[in-house]
């Protein structure tokens, strides 16, 4: 059994660019494109979450999978949970779950950074925390060898290190980092090249994580243009916030907020980045322990629009997103 973990719950496009596998990037690295069953001894969340299936997450007939993650009243991921303890609904229809198990198969990440000039009395902090996060990943007791990209959003997204199994790159991009004087965020152009890039990638399990200041955000895109590919990708977005609200972009607020509850995410404002460290952790746990969690739908021509899972009980937080088809071989 797995002990539990450390936690408490419009830019212009360069047009000379090389398609690399997943992600297409620009000559000089700018970013455009690219257990076991068992009792569960608590009870869960009264209240679902809702995920927005891209059509990809149908992959076989009659039956659907969602990556699912199950955390206590303090944000610790259950050890193990029965099919009776999650209710999955289909445009609010219950359908049957019929096996639950500990998700072993591997993940893309992409973690976008926010390293505008707001970043700079923060970026010690960040180092810290995203080093804990990367190390969390790939302490993974799975052995699953997952893959990160770590992107910048100074200017423009800008890719430090593509996806790789091996951290090693992605650990000298953090070590590396350092803000960038007078520029702002492009953090909504990244979450749409982000998602377009994974898009064509082969992993079951895609992930955007997002930490981000409440600096000025330039990317000049409407909600709906971020949303739309974030869904057809079939990732996860996570975003973390540090700092006083203050930015009241409109179509900043509805990303954070529909775009990380529709695709099976999370979203946190920490006030000071010396909680980042400790929130990274938590969340490097909590994809780590996930379930992949298998239900039935009745043959249809037509896809839901919507699914929610929740638990049966109230007690717990329970958030997922639908398994994405694999149509190529990861590299």
């Amino acid at each position: 059994m797995r002990p539990p973990p450390i936690g408490d719950c419009n830019y212009q496009i360069p047009n000379h660019f090389h398609e690399l596998f997943g992600l297409t990037v620009a000559k000089a690295g700018t970013y455009t494109g690219r257990m076991m069953r068992g009792r569960l001894a608590v009870s869960f969340a009264a209240c679902a979450i809702m995920v927005v299936l891209a059509d990809s997450g149908f992959a076989q007939a009659g039956r659907r999978t969602m990556f699912t993650s199950v955390l206590d009243s303090t944000g610790v991921p259950v050890q193990s949970v029965n099919p009776d303890d999650l209710v999955v609904r289909e445009d609010k229809v219950i359908r049957e779950v019929l096996e639950t198990w500990p998700a072993t198969e591997p993940m893309d990440i992409a973690l976008l950074v926010d390293n505008s000039s707001a970043s700079e009395p923060l970026i010690r902090d960040y180092r810290e925390a995203l080093q804990a996060f990367i190390t969390g990943i790939a302490a993974d007791e799975t052995g699953a060898k997952h893959q990160i990209a770590v992107i910048t959003l100074a200017d423009r997204p800008t890719i430090k290190a593509d996806y790789r199994t091996s951290v090693t790159d992605a650990t000298k991009a953090v070590a590396s980092l350092f803000s960038m004087p007078e520029s702002g965020t492009y953090l909504l152009d990244g979450i749409i090249e982000s998602s377009k890039g994974l898009a064509k990638r082969s992993s079951e399990r895609a992930v955007i994580v997002a930490i981000t200041t409440e600096g000025p955000e330039l990317s000049g895109r409407q909600y709906q243009s971020v949303l739309e590919p974030l869904r057809a990708s079939g990732a996860a977005l996570h975003a973390i916030v540090v700092g006083r609200p203050q930015n009241n972009n409109p179509d900043r607020v509805t990303v954070l907020g529909r775009g990380t509850k529709e695709s099976g995410g999370s979203y946190d404002n920490i006030l000071s980045s010396t909680g980042l460290t400790a929130r990274m952790k938590k969340l490097a746990a909590e994809l780590t322990h996930q379930f992949k969690v298998t239900y039935s739908r009745p043959e249809s021509l037509i896809p839901p629009k919507q699914v929610t899972i929740s638990g049966a009980k109230s007690g717990l937080t329970v958030r997922g997103a639908a398994a994405r088809v694999v149509t190529q071989e990861r590299r």
